[in-house]
């Protein structure tokens, strides 16, 4: 699950360089024959979601796994979404701290496993019913063919709407495409004073506006950088253009995800694209507080090429490789990624499980999760790349620079692939 950070934060984020440690084995670190109900422990976990929103239910179900394994106590540690890829990395590579569970963003996992820092999971009791899981979230939880992260919580972006507000604009529909999203933005500003729309800073949001012109970030298999094609070029000048118009609000680079989530939540702004985590806190705002079918939610809009994409994201379980209790680590994430916990997860705040059996009749009957698990099914995989939880400090840092008008499309493009190849992608070509 991918909650926005601030572009001060993602600069921050600069990728650790260490040596591998630990064992990418699959054996259990432990005595494997235990019996689960023999297997006892004190292990932690790091959990990265919403602390006011998502925290509480992951701690009732912490609460139910200790009382399923009496003999395996859990410390959770709730740790700050914008803060645990390199606190982990600090820990890990230090050799001391570490969590033995951490909640991995689908794109911190491959560079993670790679590192060394993750067990493999195949062959453990974490690893059940693999058949049961969606095919992205499952992808996403590996690295060159082996499981490294059990698949939790899955999203995607869509375009949530006002929909009280389009209508008092006269806009029939949620708009498909980018020029149909400015238009309907100008409609609404004109005749409701509220704003269209707000392109969030964050530059994991960019990647709908790169899809709709039929490029990403990079092309793996061909080991070409491509964000700044001229398809590249093309969707930032588009997601640009609804600023410099005066349909989207102009963001603050260091408080942009907030700023958005508040003026969506108060009825200040019409139009927003995120993913299902925010639905709890877009049902505290005035505007969907006592009307939540106010919210509405569709695919994200086309660009160019008519049709559009939004990146695969979610959360993984994974088991750090150093563990001394790994045994207990592997019960811990089977019982948090299992149908019924991620069922139980969805109905409380609105997130997508992982598992097709975990969309039992209770959980699609919210309206909210329906729909969102209707436009996962054409969301993109995101590239499978070691250096993927890295890419963004130097694209965001960019990316805000040419949506505030201090340098060009072209210009923020070049400067993030020059820095991706001399950092990250050294053998990668350039448009």
């Amino acid at each position: 699950m991918r909650r926005g950070i601030s572009i001060a934060a993602a600069v921050a984020a600069l990728a650790l360089g260490a040596t591998a440690c630990g064992s990418d084995g699959g054996d259990s670190g432990g005595d494997a024959a235990k019996k689960p109900g023999d297997v006892s422990g004190s292990i932690t976990w790091w959990d990265t979601s919403n602390s006011t929103t998502e925290a509480p239910v992951y701690k009732e179900l912490v609460a139910r796994f200790e009382k399923k394994y009496p003999k395996i106590e859990v410390d959770y540690v709730n740790v700050p979404f914008d803060q645990a890829q390199n606190k982990f990395k600090t820990a890990a590579s230090g050799g001391k701290g570490a969590p033995d569970v951490l909640r991995s963003e689908v794109g911190w996992t491959p560079g993670f496993a790679a590192l060394g820092y993750l067990q493999k999971l195949d062959g453990t009791a974490a690893v059940d019913s693999t058949d049961d899981f969606l095919p992205g979230p499952k992808a996403g939880g590996q690295y060159k063919g082996a499981t490294y992260g059990v698949p939790e919580v899955t999203d995607t972006l869509a375009l949530l709407y006002n929909k009280k507000l389009l209508k008092q604009a006269g806009v029939a529909k949620p708009p498909t495409t980018w020029d149909e999203l400015k238009a309907a933005s100008l409609k609404v500003k004109k005749k409701t004073g509220a704003m269209g729309t707000y392109v969030n800073p964050d530059a994991y949001f960019a990647w709908p506006f790169l899809y709709g012109e039929g490029t990403d970030l990079v092309d793996v298999p061909g080991k070409k950088i491509t964000v700044n094609s001229p398809e590249g070029v093309k969707a930032v000048e588009t997601a640009r253009g609804l600023i410099a118009s005066g349909a989207a609000v102009k963001p603050d680079l260091t408080n942009g995800y907030n700023n958005m989530q508040a003026d969506f939540g108060a009825g200040k702004v019409a139009m927003i694209v995120n993913g299902p985590w925010s639905l709890a806190d877009d049902f505290k705002g005035k505007a969907f507080k006592d009307d939540k079918s106010n919210l509405g939610i569709a695919t994200v809009p086309a660009g160019s090429t008519g049709k559009a994409g939004a990146p695969t994201g979610g959360h993984s379980l994974a088991v750090y490789a150093g563990s001394a209790h790994r045994d207990a680590s592997y019960l811990f994430v089977k019982f948090m990624t299992s149908a019924e916990s991620q069922a139980y997860v969805s109905t409380k705040v609105q997130t997508l499980p992982t598992r097709e059996s975990a969309y039992t009749a209770e959980v699609t009957k919210d309206p909210t999760v329906k729909a969102f698990k209707e436009i996962l099914a054409s969301a993109k995989p995101r590239p499978q790349l070691p250096q993927g939880g890295d890419l963004f400090a130097d694209f965001a840092a960019n990316y805000g620079k040419v949506l505030l008008g201090g340098q060009s499309a072209k210009d923020g493009v070049d400067k993030t692939a020059k820095a991706w190849k001399q950092k990250f992608l050294k053998d990668f070509s350039t448009p």
